[in-house]
């Protein structure tokens, strides 16, 4: 077999690439109408950023933003002084943004792995489940570095394998599930990026729906269900895995886990 030059490779490399973000930016365009009302794990594991703020801002990126709600957060945290933009792959999602909030918050869609911003333009980057989508996870913290001031912070919240286990269980081919990154990988690539501080914390976060219709849109509302390549399920599937998810039901309900990693980063 003749081996293919370096370059066709980069070049399919680079194909799949893109239509990974094409697929990853459609139905995160078709989720965000839905998004707000579903996305409650999302938001819980949002506020927990929050809690982790510096003091003072100047000019803040929120990475991955969505409908804008934790960009708007910021904005209301910071106040006028402090110039809050918020960037997504989704123009779906920026669309929904500008309607929710009409403060002045820049929106602007763009690439995690390419940011459309000049060197050292932030104090601060936030991103909320976000990056985890990202296929290379090395250069999108090499991006936030660059964006960053000398000085300034990354406080990211991204997902590590486990996330989602009682889905997996479920179904008996998970191939929606993403190949999730753990601690240790996340801090290779801190580094190597060149961040001065690197802390990386785990924790298990987890959550109960009513009944299988509700965990599912829970997931799917939020875009999540990119990953499954546009395969269709039948009735007969979706029986079957509600069948199986019943046998995890708690006094709560329903449990989906999210296994939460917080990085957070000094440039």
């Amino acid at each position: 077999m003749t081996a293919l030059p370096c370059h066709s490779l980069d070049a399919d490399t680079d194909a799949r690439d893109r239509d990974w973000r094409a697929r990853v930016a459609h139905a995160f365009s078709r989720a965000a109408p839905h998004y707000a009302r579903r996305a409650t794990a999302q938001h819980a594991m949002g506020k927990r950023l929050l809690e982790q703020l510096p003091d003072h801002a100047c000019d803040v990126l929120d990475l991955g933003c969505g409908p804008g709600d934790l960009t708007a957060a910021l904005a209301t945290h910071y106040g006028a002084d402090c110039t809050v933009s918020g960037l997504d792959l989704a123009a779906g999602m920026l669309d929904e943004a500008r309607r929710r909030h009409p403060e002045a918050i820049r929106w602007i869609c763009g690439d995690a792995a390419m940011l459309p911003h000049a060197d050292a333009s932030f104090d601060l980057v936030v991103s909320n489940l976000a990056i985890q989508w990202c296929p290379d996870i090395d250069r999108v913290l090499n991006e936030i570095r660059r964006v960053l001031r000398p000085g300034g912070r990354a406080l990211i919240n991204t997902l590590a394998p486990g996330t989602l286990a009682e889905v997996g269980h479920a179904w008996t081919r998970p191939v929606a599930l993403l190949d999730f990154h753990d601690a240790a990988r996340h801090r290779r690539a801190a580094h190597g990026a060149g961040f001065r501080r690197v802390e990386v914390t785990a924790r298990t976060e987890r959550f109960h729906y009513p009944d299988f219709a509700a965990v599912m849109a829970s997931i799917k509302g939020v875009g999540a269900q990119v990953a499954r390549n546009g395969a269709r399920l039948s009735r007969a599937d979706v029986a079957c895995a509600a069948r199986r998810f019943e046998t995890l039901r708690t006094e709560a309900g329903l449990p989906v886990s999210y296994h939460l990693l917080t990085l957070d980063l000094e440039r």
